[in-house]
């Protein structure tokens, strides 16, 4: 029975692969990568407000930390929130805050928003929505929680499929948490594993006024298409809004995509207009006049040394920017550029496979053995998906050798006892460099389900400042110090055998895990 539940996603259509249009680097300028400007916009701050962090604690710290100096807003969203003790005591904080904040004089200027996914944060008796139930009785008018629901779980399918694997269908799958100007981008979720020792990236961007309100509005957006929390648990749809399940699939596509495209596009005009008044102007000697404006008018705030592009990825409504961008980096990476790129799922797009095995970067992909993915020992069908992945990866592997890529395309595992890798995304060095220029960052996993199936935000770090760059790259050491290369022999191990069925049933049910 589970084997077949496991196919009932079948039912959904296929959704059609777009391709990235051709795009070419500007050949020099600021930085090589201003061509994302044109779809996305470009937020131009100073190095010394980014801070990479590297473990789980120090994640969850600064989370409790930021909740409690929050005095503007806290704007989270993840896939879930989880039960656990350690997930209490972040509701506590946000307690805690919202309490200081009724108190003070005036009315309350604390605005708390949470946006999850629906099936997920709806799993189980105890879960999401019973964590973040009392925070709505006790203070109604100053938080809000979001379920989104995807438009493609529906109908027949929707009564078909039980509780976890309708999870399969489609998640809203953005992490990004920020407290009055202060965001981190992430790809964890807030739960206990993920503030203990499950390894994951986080970036902290200090006192980015301009990112925080692009999120906000992102995340605002998302909400206003999701189904809304009640005090009783119950949900329901802010009025005039098409039901995500219920009402026209594609009215309600139609009206998320222009939500979210709003966000998208008047942050691009508001960033545009700023770059015209600043360095940013494509015109010589530009960075000169505009320092010169800055000191006559008494503005100090330093020159932009590094740039922030948001990369937004919902298919379902149309919008694939984080694909483009994605698919034009891997293509136009020039050869002896490096790419380190990670995920804890590796299942990559057969466009993406097809780019790197064959162009010209070297590449070294970091992901998961079996024994640190986050379905080790799963119980029931979903305790066979590490296999499945051992399957993916050989695959790949074995494609790898048979165009003799060995050397310019390396696949190594993340191996650590006690914990369970999630990390995503790349560091881009350029030829002849040591340092990463550029990374990207989010929730992503550069598979079928991020690309087709899933609401997804990461950001593109462009930096020219060479303390960020240390930064990122002992990042991107840290994680790798941890892995072993691939090798022929490492499927002859015991550990990687793959069942029969499995291998049967992969083909089909690849583009849902």
């Amino acid at each position: 029975r589970s084997s077949w539940l496991l196919l009932a996603p079948l039912l959904t259509p296929p959704v059609p692969v777009i391709t990235a249009p051709p795009c070419s680097l500007c050949p020099e300028g600021a930085h090589k990568f201003q061509w994302i400007r044109n779809l996305v916009p470009e937020f131009g701050i100073s190095s010394s407000h980014v801070k990479v962090l590297s473990s789980p604690a120090e994640f969850y710290e600064l989370l409790k930390v930021q909740i409690k100096a929050a005095k503007q807003r806290v704007v989270m969203a993840s896939l879930y929130l989880g039960t656990g003790l350690l997930e209490q005591e972040l509701v506590y904080c946000l307690e805690e805050t919202l309490e200081k904040s009724l108190q003070a004089k005036g009315s309350p200027d604390l605005r708390v928003s949470i946006l999850l996914d629906y099936t997920r944060g709806s799993r189980g008796r105890k879960n999401s929505r019973t964590m973040l139930i009392p925070l709505l009785q006790r203070f109604p008018e100053q938080v809000r929680v979001s379920l989104f629901h995807t438009p493609n779980l529906r109908g027949l399918l929707r009564l078909l499929i039980p509780e976890r694997f309708n999870e399969t269908i489609g998640l809203q799958h953005i992490k990004v948490y920020l407290f009055d100007d202060n965001v981190i981008l992430s790809g964890a979720n807030l739960s206990d594993l993920y503030f203990t020792n499950r390894q994951d990236r986080y970036v902290l961007l200090r006192d980015s006024p301009e990112i925080a309100d692009f999120f906000t509005e992102l995340v605002d957006a998302i909400g206003d298409v999701s189904l809304q929390l009640q005090q009783d648990d119950t949900v329901q749809m802010m009025e005039g809004m098409v039901h995500p399940y219920q009402g026209d699939k594609v009215a309600y596509c139609e009206i998320a995509n222009r939500r979210v495209m709003e966000v998208i596009n008047s942050a691009r005009t508001r960033q545009e207009l700023l770059h015209a008044k600043t360095f940013h102007s494509s015109q010589p000697g530009s960075s000169l006049l505009s320092q010169q404006s800055s000191q006559a008018s008494g503005d100090l705030k330093p020159e932009p040394d590094t740039w922030i592009y948001p990369l937004i990825q919902m298919k379902p409504f149309g919008i694939q920017i984080d694909e483009m961008v994605t698919e034009t980096l891997l293509t136009e990476a020039e050869r002896d550029a490096r790419i380190y790129l990670t995920t804890g799922y590796f299942n990559l797009t057969q466009a993406y496979m097809d780019l790197i095995l064959g162009t010209r970067a070297e590449y070294r992909i970091l992901l998961a053995s079996p024994e640190v993915n986050g379905f080790f020992g799963a119980k029931g069908v979903a305790g066979a998906i590490p296999a499945a992945y051992v399957y993916i990866e050989r695959q790949f592997y074995s494609e790898v050798c048979c165009l003799q890529q060995q050397e310019r395309v390396q696949l190594q595992e993340y191996s650590r006892a006690g914990w369970t890798f999630h990390a995503k995304g790349l560091w881009l060095y350029l030829a002849g460099s040591d340092l990463p220029c550029l990374t990207l960052i989010g929730s992503p996993n550069f598979g079928y389900r991020s690309v087709h199936r899933d609401l997804e935000a990461q950001v593109a770090i462009v930096t020219e400042n060479k303390a960020l760059q240390q930064q990122l790259h002992q990042e991107q050491e840290q994680l790798y110090l941890c892995s072993g290369v691939v090798s022929t022999s490492t499927f002859e191990q015991p550990n990687r055998y793959v069942k029969l069925w499995v291998k049967l049933v992969t083909p089909f049910i690849k583009n849902f895990f």
